[in-house]
């Protein structure tokens, strides 16, 4: 059973963006999926205009995990698609439903703005309790057909693959 603490979930403010780096890094040491710039690819991504949301989550006053949105893109030309991640949580607050909170404040942001849904690469074995679903067959390039996951918010997902922002593969 996960264990929930309390926490406070707000967007990015100038001044999180150094405690956003340590989080992210320390998160994603070692996880086998990860590429090991996840840290600078949130800088990327804000840097590029492409950070769509950026929540952190804060427990007495301190950045203790963070969750970044992004735009993708879609081979059919669909639009109203978002990637999920880097999502991260401080290792020693981890299995405490912190990141959980994290994605449900992301899944009502895109709920209120009609998104289609999101992507993401990570933990199956995690994120189909949030909704997503394995979709090898719509991966993106240089992904892991195994870490790939979907989730639908409104209509039937495309057929064809999905693009993550160009940051990701720079």
């Amino acid at each position: 059973m996960t264990q929930t603490i309390d926490i406070h979930i707000r967007p990015e403010e100038l001044a999180d963006q150094r405690a956003i780096y340590n989080v992210t890094k320390q998160a994603f040491a070692t996880m086998p999926f990860a590429a090991g710039d996840e840290q600078g690819l949130i800088n990327v991504l804000r840097d590029e205009g492409a950070l769509s949301l950026s929540l952190v989550a804060e427990q007495r006053g301190k950045v203790v995990g963070h969750l970044a949105l992004s735009p993708v893109t879609h081979e059919s030309g669909e639009a109203g698609w978002y990637g999920l991640g880097p999502i991260s949580v401080d290792p020693a607050l981890q299995k405490k439903g912190i990141g959980g909170q994290l994605i449900a404040e992301a899944k009502a942001w895109m709920t209120a703005r009609k998104a289609r849904g999101c992507i993401l690469v990570g933990d199956p074995n995690y994120y189909t309790r949030h909704g997503f679903l394995p979709a090898p067959a719509q991966t993106p390039e240089k992904e892991p057909p195994e870490y790939f996951m979907v989730l639908q918010l409104a209509g039937t997902a495309p057929v064809g693959r999905f693009s993550f922002h160009p940051a990701f593969h720079d």
